[in-house]
């Protein structure tokens, strides 16, 4: 379903990557890719080879020169068939974007073309047995040697993509006891360094991408792995978390639409009693309203995503677009079963890999309930 509120260079792009995940990627892929528990590396290439993973880049830096309208637009066509496929590329462009924005010059000669090239790939580490929600809480150690070099112990959780092939870490540890927040930095460490152990999770959803533990003893890594400054780990998080927000909610959103014609399309062809399921009032209005509820959950995102892109303070509209976004998915998908009855059962229905991508949805990123805590305190008064 095109959204008819888009321009026609938008609406345009829009088709284009939904086009792509039609006849580039398929249905069939990213379901075997789930199946399998198969990182999605043929299709990942194939993006890389459209030069899409540099969209955010500025063309000196070898991108396309988009913004974060466009990523999001980006982002709601690869969710299309899942949010796990989308996390593929959408994680490690999070992290890439970081570089851009406070890696030094080495850094980003070192790391964003051979990234846009799709040659190596990112993964964020900011979760671990002790600190979800309360990221601040991080206890992975991060202290200086003799030469300079970082020294890591620790164990960090829910990892989406870290086990990857070519897939460089931007971890959150702790550089001083003494400071909370300011006392966290990000270190940007390759999943071949020795000493790292990364265990892929056997988890209800993220099948594909993967989400990993991984465990740090004494683990040797450069001085200049350190992303900005020392200290400077939470603010680095905290913007990252605002755009990779924007760009889920988005992905969220594609795939609940997916979800809803799904449905929409079986209701029409299922005949029970004599007529089409569609005939019958109760299955049409839950439909109804579960597009209603896309259809708001979209305008959410791309109001997030304009004031983003137009660099206007979002924080509020971003929450409300991951909160609303991720709540939608989990309904339609639900709607979904219920439409599809027996049949949504099975893996070729898509749904129940729908269903289950939705139930991380309203974790992964900040869960529903800190959405919610983040709009409430923007609307505090005094």
């Amino acid at each position: 379903m095109q959204p008819n509120f888009l321009n026609e260079s938008q609406a345009l792009w829009l088709d284009t990557v939904n086009r792509f995940m039609d006849n580039e990627v398929t249905v069939e892929y990213v379901r075997k890719c789930d199946q399998n528990r198969d990182y999605p590396y043929e299709a990942y290439d194939k993006i890389a080879k459209q030069g899409w993973l540099g969209l955010l880049f500025s063309e000196e830096e070898g991108g396309a020169g988009g913004d974060i309208f466009d990523y999001t637009l980006m982002a709601e066509g690869l969710g299309k068939f899942g949010f796990d496929f989308a996390a593929a590329v959408l994680v490690p462009t999070f992290t890439a974007m970081n570089i851009g924005k406070y890696g030094t010059a080495a850094q980003k000669d070192k790391y964003i073309k051979p990234f846009i090239d799709g040659k190596i790939r990112f993964s964020v580490s900011i979760s671990e047995p002790d600190a979800g929600s309360d990221a601040s809480n991080t206890k992975t150690r991060a202290r200086r040697d003799e030469n300079g070099d970082w020294i890591v112990s620790g164990q960090k959780l829910w990892c989406s993509g870290a086990a990857a092939k070519d897939t460089v870490i931007a971890m959150l540890v702790r550089t001083d006891a003494d400071n909370k927040h300011g006392g966290l930095s990000v270190l940007l460490i390759p999943n071949s360094t020795p000493g790292l152990v990364i265990n892929k999770l056997p988890t209800l959803s993220r099948h594909a991408t993967g989400t990993t533990e991984i465990f740090l003893d004494e683990v040797r890594v450069p001085a200049d792995a350190l992303l900005g400054e020392e200290g400077q780990g939470w603010e680095i998080i905290t913007k990252h978390l605002e755009l990779e927000r924007c760009a889920v909610a988005a992905a969220y959103v594609g795939n609940a639409q997916t979800a809803v014609s799904k449905a929409t399309q079986y209701a029409h062809e299922r005949i029970q009693f004599g007529k089409q399921l569609w005939d019958f009032q109760v299955l049409k209005h839950m439909l109804a309203d579960r597009q209603t509820e896309v259809d708001a959950a979209r305008l959410l995102c791309y109001r997030a995503a304009q004031m983003a892109a137009a660099d206007v303070p979002c924080s509020r509209e971003v929450s409300m677009a991951k909160l609303y976004g991720s709540e939608t998915l989990k309904q339609c998908a639900l709607t979904g079963m219920q439409v599809l009855g027996g049949y949504a059962n099975l893996p070729e229905a898509d749904m129940e890999r729908y269903l289950r991508e939705s139930v991380q949805s309203t974790i992964g990123g900040g869960t529903s309930q800190i959405q919610k805590t983040i709009i409430a305190k923007s609307m505090r008064i005094g």
